[in-house]
């Protein structure tokens, strides 16, 4: 074949005395002057990229079915695939810039072989945009892990105001590291929750008034910190005067008054990390269909992938303050405004090798 002009075989007689002869439709005609066959090429048409449908969770054997290929070819192409989606976070770095500063942390535990115990997946949200800015696999959710994630953060020059958070006695330290004078808000539904279950209100009546007034006066979203304080007060001597256990959890609420109530001094800043107990749930339902990864690098794959087809997926079903969001993807609300969203897309499909 001539390296300079392609002559395709024509599908009549097989051989390669072909032709082009024009283009129909945006498609390339060739003429065979063997047995005077005409044939169209679609040069433009490109092999489907699998790990989309697979991240969406269609299992591999299904996609073998559609796409008439066996069930192996379709585990390495999208292993291959995956294998040559860029990291988020280097994207973060790269082309991202537009963040309010206000990041909901978390994580969800996965299964990986050759550790006794689930490892953590650590990422972070940004509250308004509602895009991942970092996400981090450990070993293990130790000092170390919120070290590396917040020296990540550090390295995107993320705005960071407040971290809102369930209470990890190991986060503060590292948080404090590499970004001093940020706030910690601690997720009240959780901090309450473990209230609730100390004081066994779900089985016991005896201190279900004092929860009660605990969670409407203490708690209230509009109150403020003086307020606040003279109720605490309040509650000590009407209910808790003859009572270690209720005196502990006043005690305890005064102390960390400032972790359970930065969000009143941050605009737009939630009381709770109920938007990644959202994600989680969706990372959850993938995962379980998954049951486990092979090696540490096949779970970084995964979820890298995970993320990425999250931060480039629009949005369908938000609501109230967030409605603006919806056939947007969160990728899109913090790209630089420089940055071309075609060229964003383009990184998520990696060149076919075939």
């Amino acid at each position: 074949m001539d390296t300079k002009k392609r002559h395709f075989k024509c599908p009549q007689c097989g051989l390669s005395e072909t032709i082009k002869k024009g283009t129909r439709r945006g498609k390339n005609r060739y003429f065979c002057k063997s047995c005077g066959h005409w044939f169209t090429i679609d040069r433009t048409k490109k092999d489907p990229v699998l790990w989309v449908p697979h991240i969406d969770g269609i299992p591999f054997r299904k996609l073998a079915n559609e796409y008439g290929l066996s069930h192996a070819e379709v585990y390495n192409r999208v292993k291959t695939e995956m294998d040559a989606l860029p990291d988020c976070n280097w994207l973060t770095v790269n082309y991202c810039n537009r963040f309010c500063g206000i990041l909901v942390m978390d994580g969800k535990y996965v299964k990986v072989k050759g550790y006794k115990q689930k490892i953590p997946f650590i990422y972070g949200i940004d509250y308004l945009t509602h895009d991942i800015v970092i996400s981090l696999l450990a070993p293990s959710e130790n000092e170390e892990a919120f070290l590396k994630f917040f020296r990540l953060l550090k390295t995107v020059k993320y705005p960071l105001q407040v971290v809102v958070c369930d209470d990890r006695s190991s986060l503060i330290p590292a948080l404090k590291h590499y970004f001093p004078y940020s706030l910690v808000q601690l997720c009240q539904n959780h901090y309450l929750e473990n209230i609730r279950q100390t004081l066994h209100i779900r089985t016991e009546a005896t201190h279900q008034r004092f929860f009660t007034l605990l969670q409407k006066r203490v708690f209230a979203h509009d109150v403020t910190l003086r307020v606040r304080n003279l109720r605490l007060h309040e509650l000590y001597i009407q209910t808790a005067k003859n009572d270690l256990v209720r005196q502990a959890i006043i005690v305890d609420i005064y102390k960390r008054r400032r972790e359970l109530f930065s969000c009143t001094n941050i605009p737009h800043c939630p009381h709770d990390t109920n938007l990644i107990e959202l994600f989680n749930s969706h990372l959850q339902a993938r995962l379980k269909s998954i049951k486990g990864f092979k090696s540490f690098h096949g779970a970084e794959r995964f979820l890298n992938a995970y993320v990425l087809r999250r931060r480039t997926k629009p949005f369908t079903d938000c609501c109230g303050q967030f409605k603006h969001l919806n056939q947007k993807c969160s990728l899109q609300m913090t790209i630089k405004k420089q940055t071309e969203w075609s060229e964003i897309l383009a990184l998520q499909e990696p060149k076919n090798e075939r």
